[in-house]
């Protein structure tokens, strides 16, 4: 027995130096993650952007940690949500692109792919760590009343655009508000999708057109901040997951919002087509993003005046890049600087994002890193926050010790693939295909460290580092039955 006794010794030390050196500094943080929706990499002025005013963001950067090569998921909607909340990349997931459960009209169904009963979300894992859970913005990850719905994934409380088709007017007649349907009073019901064949007599016209009684957005933050209250009332740690659909478009923002910005910006009209008209489309789209920027300022100063500032990590993101639809000036607002394309492709542009961490005496001030992360990184860095083992299957590192001002050797490739195109990044070195499965595919090989535009083919001049990457993709990855890939399924 004392063989036995003496023998626990070594082993009690060794979990007590395992120990991550956060864990003796207090209770588990309360943890917010924003996720902005199509929000481009240049376009806050603490990555450069010098028309569009982002106040409140430019200084979460500077009490924080500014990312500079850091990824979303995926370059669409569903399926980096997907990402973020399973910790999965879509050689993995299970939504690997968007899909639709109906079509536009009011009475349609709702919803995209959902995710199934016992995927182990964060917030799931969360919620059985002993928080409470919260989401607010736009879902897309399942309709009301599937097993995809945010109260069947873990959130003790939800108020969301559950369906990503809805979120295309930031008036609809109503949300989802814990499983029920949510009328919101004064919306009404009219058509997300209009193009006008002549601009109209007056700006008022477009007005009363396209926007109601309550935005959207704000009835998210309204209820955030509700939870927040809730949350500080109860004593108890809580995640709050805010998707904010801005800027996503339609180009909709209450009125009063314009007058931030000069009207010579716009010219002309913008007359519809895919999204709805705007008589002043590059002031709206501005408008959209410095209204982000408030809703920002606004969870920030409740949790200033709860007292919680001290002990909640807040972390900013965008799903994807800048849409290049529903008119959106993207070249105007330089939104993507060097990088080369937009929303829905792999190439830097399309999936290259902010990202913005805040957590005071943990984070420095006006701190910089330029480690390569993405989005299955939150996932095992959210686990380690709460005191979680990290034994669910996941593609990502935690990135706890790049915000204590660390660092490490990143041992897991990043890897995307969407539609017809893959890429995965391994170092500097990125691998990007497109158009597979076609008469014409393409495949490109860049050194972003030299190269971050993407402009440069390496493939012939490094065939063997062509090779190397190619064959890690292969084994990145496995056929999907539900989102099959022909083009990579193949691919052998």
């Amino acid at each position: 027995m004392k063989l036995l006794h003496f023998s626990v010794i070594p082993m009690l030390l060794l979990v007590f130096l395992a120990v991550p050196a956060f864990a003796d500094m207090g209770p588990p943080p309360n943890i917010i993650y924003i996720l902005a929706d199509d929000l481009g990499y240049r376009e806050l002025g603490s990555y450069g952007q010098e028309k569009i005013k982002t106040p409140r963001l430019d200084a979460l950067a500077a009490e924080g940690m500014r990312f500079t090569q850091h990824y979303s998921g995926a370059p669409v909607c569903a399926s980096s949500r997907c990402v973020l909340m399973t910790g999965l990349h879509c050689g993995h997931s299970l939504v690997r692109n968007n899909w639709e459960n109906g079509g536009w009209g009011e009475f349609q169904p709702e919803g995209q792919y959902p995710l199934p009963t016992g995927t182990r979300t964060m917030a799931s894992l969360l919620k059985e760590a002993g928080y409470t859970t919260g989401v607010f913005g736009k879902w897309g990850l399942g309709g009301p009343g599937t097993t995809g719905a945010p109260e069947v994934q873990g959130f003790d409380h939800s108020c969301t655009v559950i369906c990503q088709r809805k979120a295309h007017n930031f008036y609809p007649n109503h949300l989802w508000k814990n499983g029920e349907k949510f009328i919101l009073d004064g919306n009404g019901w009219f058509k997300a999708h209009q193009k006008l064949k002549e601009p109209l007599a007056t700006e008022q016209e477009y007005y009363d057109r396209y926007l109601r009684d309550k935005y959207m957005a704000d009835v998210f933050l309204e209820e955030a901040l509700g939870f927040l209250d809730n949350a500080h009332a109860s004593n108890q740690p809580f995640f709050l997951y805010y998707p904010s659909p801005i800027p996503h478009v339609a180009l909709q923002v209450p009125v009063e919002d314009l007058d931030a910005y000069p009207r010579e910006w716009d010219p002309e009209p913008y007359l519809g087509g895919s999204y709805l008209p705007h008589p002043r489309p590059r002031a709206a789209y501005a408008a959209m993003i410095t209204h982000l920027d408030r809703e920002v300022g606004a969870l920030l100063d409740r949790l200033e005046k709860l007292g919680l500032a001290e002990n909640t990590i807040v972390m900013f993101s965008s799903d994807n890049g800048t849409t290049w639809a529903g008119g959106v000036d993207y070249e105007f607002f330089d939104s993507t600087g060097e990088l080369s394309g937009l929303k829905g492709s792999v190439l830097e542009g399309g999936l290259r994002v902010p990202f913005l961490v805040r957590w005071p005496g943990k984070v420095a001030a006006g701190s910089e890193s330029d480690f390569p992360s993405y989005f299955p990184d939150v996932f095992p860095t959210v686990l380690e926050l709460a005191g979680l083992a990290d034994d669910r299957p996941h593609d990502g590192h935690s990135l706890l010790p790049i915000f204590h001002g660390g660092s490490f050797d990143r041992t897991k490739p990043l890897y995307w693939e969407h539609g017809d195109q893959q890429a995965l990044r391994l170092g500097d070195w990125k691998l990007v295909r497109r158009r597979l499965g076609k008469k014409n595919p393409a495949t490109k090989l860049f050194n972003l460290k030299e190269d971050p535009g993407e402009k440069k083919d390496l493939a012939s001049t490094e065939p063997e580092k062509l090779q190397e990457l190619l064959e890690v993709s292969r084994q990145s990855r496995f056929p999907s039955k539900i989102f099959p890939n022909p083009g990579l399924d193949n691919d052998r």
